[in-house]
C-alpha cells in the first residue's frame, strides 16, 4: 500500500492505495478522508487593515499586485489583478483612499469573496 497527499481546488485529501499482486496496477483506492483546512498565509498587513474592504469577484490565482500599502488610489484604480480561466482580471478600489493592507501574496490561490486588500 501507498499513502499520497492530494490537493484538489484548495482540498487536501489523504489517499491510500493498494497495489495488486500480479501486475502491480493499483486495484483500489479507498475513499478520502474528509478534506482538511488548506494551510493559509497570515495577512501582509503594514500599518493595520483598513475599514473598506476589497474582494475578489471571482476565484482564480493571484497575478500581480498593482499597489502597495501606503499607496493613494482612486476609484476604480486596479489595485490586485487576478488570473482566471487564463484572463487577467483587475479588482480595483471601490472608492478613493489609502491602501491600508495588501492580504495575499502573487500565486496565491483565492476564492470570490475573498479580502485582498484593505483601505481607508
Amino acid at each position: 500500500m501507498k499513502n499520497y497527499t492530494i490537493t484538489v481546488n484548495g482540498n487536501v485529501y489523504d489517499v491510500t492505495v493498494e497495489e495488486g499482486a500480479s501486475t502491480g496496477a493499483p486495484v483500489a483506492a479507498k475513499a478520502p478522508a474528509a478534506p482538511k483546512a488548506a494551510p493559509t498565509a497570515a495577512p501582509k498587513a503594514a500599518g493595520g487593515a483598513g475599514s473598506v474592504k476589497i474582494e475578489a469577484g471571482a476565484a482564480g490565482k493571484v497575478f500581480k499586485l498593482e499597489k502597495k500599502p501606503g499607496d493613494a488610489v482612486k476609484a476604480g484604480d486596479p489595485v490586485v489583478v487576478i488570473e482566471a480561466m487564463k484572463m487577467e482580471i483587475p479588482v480595483v478600489a471601490p472608492q478613493d483612499g489609502t491602501v491600508a493592507s495588501i492580504d495575499v501574496a502573487v500565486g496565491d490561490a483565492v476564492e470570490a469573496g475573498a479580502v485582498l486588500a484593505t483601505m481607508n
